[in-house]
């Protein structure tokens, strides 16, 4: 071996670092084989080196334009940062704790008015929930973020108003697909609280007017535990506190109008606490029961007259005609006391069905009382046929007088009994006799003052006149209380 710059006793001066190695004394094959081996060396060492894998994605650099964002989030080693001091106060009591009570003002958003139960007097109302106050326990300086936003967690940690709804029978908050609260914290300290309730709430509601009725409806909002004196419940932008959605209907009501008003409630326990209401008046729909009620039971009632244009002998017509009526009208009134609560006043629908029931239920006493007539005038006809023989070859003339022992007038009450076809003359011959024969026992009896009882005798022995007077009488009557009806109720 020889030392760079030295002299090889073979080739030479040794230029070179391989003459570290003694290889001016190897073969020539062998010098030649050296050489490769460094070449090849030299080569490996300048191609890029392949990184080993280690299960970790790598990430492309970053170009020098993008700046990261420091995440504030992120608690580091040692002392943490935390955004709010939550671990700091006692949360369990509320801003200010022995000072002046608190405002909490509150805003409504009613996204939909779900339904109105007459029977159960409730109505179910969803609805955005939110409440402003000023906790300084939350207050945070921060110079790029106007306000931090959190879901449901923090609630629980954090002090919140108790706000509860009152006469509520039940209510929820949604939680798909997670609880819908939002809490938004700004750096002074203000807070915006909001939720998305629905609840039902009791309706006192009044049916006197029904169907013809308006009602108007409340929902209180209320805190249980905090009189007055601690915290102090308000709208927070007066009457533009409740906003609605122009979609809002209902299918027997029309939505009049939403309102607030605010007052004090006392309990004789606790004391005196702030009370908010959401006013909203329902004008009912009344053409449904227009088809479903009123129609009906006009028709039945204009039915039930149809048979005073039927003869008085058809019993079977009649009978059940007036039955059908009566039956239908009884349906009509047990339908529409289902669908509504057993209130103990009278309503307005109750007052059109039971006047229109007792029209139908009279023109069945109607018939009663004239089929009760005829047969008792068929009894004093007999007995007068009996009395009175038969006057054969008597003159069918109208005004004619019988020895003139009959008036004209009386001659003319035989309108009664036409030329009929059914009868015999004989027969017929002999009802004209007793007809006349019980007229001259009302002319002797109004001469001699003894009626006792035979004023109504006319119709007594003219049964076809109830009904031709029915025809008249009935119809006007139901017509007036019509009238009536409409301009009291309507």
């Amino acid at each position: 071996m020889v030392k760079p710059g030295g002299t090889c006793p073979v080739e030479g001066p040794c230029t070179t670092a391989c003459c570290i190695i003694d290889i001016c004394r190897m073969p020539y094959f062998m010098r030649l084989a050296f050489f490769l081996f460094c070449l090849m060396a030299l080569v490996e060492s300048r191609k890029p080196r392949r990184k080993r894998w280690t299960g970790q994605l790598e990430m492309p650099k970053q170009s020098h334009l993008y700046k990261k964002n420091p995440d504030v989030t992120k608690i580091r080693p040692g002392k943490p940062q935390p955004l709010l001091r939550v671990d700091e106060h006692d949360f369990t009591m509320r801003p200010a704790f022995g000072g002046p009570a608190i405002p909490v003002g509150v805003d409504v958003q009613v996204e939909s008015l779900d339904s109105i139960s007459e029977v159960d007097m409730d109505f179910t109302m969803t609805l955005y929930l939110r409440h402003y106050w000023k906790d300084e326990r939350l207050a945070f300086s921060s110079t790029s973020n106007k306000s931090m936003t959190f879901d449901g967690r923090l609630v629980k940690k954090i002090w919140v108003p108790d706000v509860f709804f009152v006469h509520s029978k039940r209510s929820f908050i949604h939680d798909t697909t997670t609880d819908n609260i939002m809490l938004r914290v700004f750096p002074d300290g203000h807070v915006l609280y909001s939720m998305r309730i629905t609840v039902t709430a009791m309706c006192n509601m009044d049916f006197s007017h029904f169907p013809l009725d308006s009602q108007t409806c409340s929902l209180e909002l209320e805190s249980y535990a905090y009189t007055d004196e601690d915290l102090m419940l308000y709208w927070k932008n007066g009457d533009e506190s409740l906003k609605t959605d122009d979609k809002i209907s209902l299918s027997q009501f029309l939505i009049q109008k939403f309102h607030t008003t605010s007052r004090l409630a006392f309990y004789s326990s606790t004391g005196w606490y702030n009370r908010l209401y959401i006013n909203f008046t329902l004008h009912r729909h009344i053409f449904f029961f227009l088809l479903q009620t009123y129609f009906p039971a006009t028709l039945m009632v204009m039915l039930s007259w149809v048979s005073f244009w039927i003869d008085h002998r058809a019993v079977p017509a009649r009978v059940s005609l007036g039955i059908m009526t009566v039956l239908t009208m009884s349906t009509i009134i047990t339908g529409v006391n289902a669908s509504m609560p057993r209130v103990s006043y009278i309503r307005a629908v109750d007052i059109y069905l039971w006047v229109s029931f007792v029209f139908v239920f009279l023109s069945v006493l109607e018939y009663a009382a004239v089929n009760y007539l005829t047969t008792v005038q068929e009894q004093k006809e007999q007995k007068f046929r009996e009395k009175f023989p038969c006057t054969c070859g008597m003159p069918h003339s109208r005004t004619m007088t019988l020895d003139g022992s009959y008036s004209e007038s009386e001659a003319n009450s035989l309108a009664g009994y036409p030329r009929s076809h059914i009868l015999p003359e004989e027969e017929r011959q002999a009802k004209i006799v007793v007809h006349l024969a019980l007229n001259s026992e009302l002319a002797t009896s109004r001469k001699k003052g003894l009626l006792k009882g035979q004023v109504g005798l006319y119709i007594f022995q003219n049964t076809h006149a109830i009904d031709k007077y029915s025809r008249l009488i009935f119809p006007a009557f139901y017509i007036f209380f019509n009238l009536i009806y409409w301009s009291v109720f309507a």
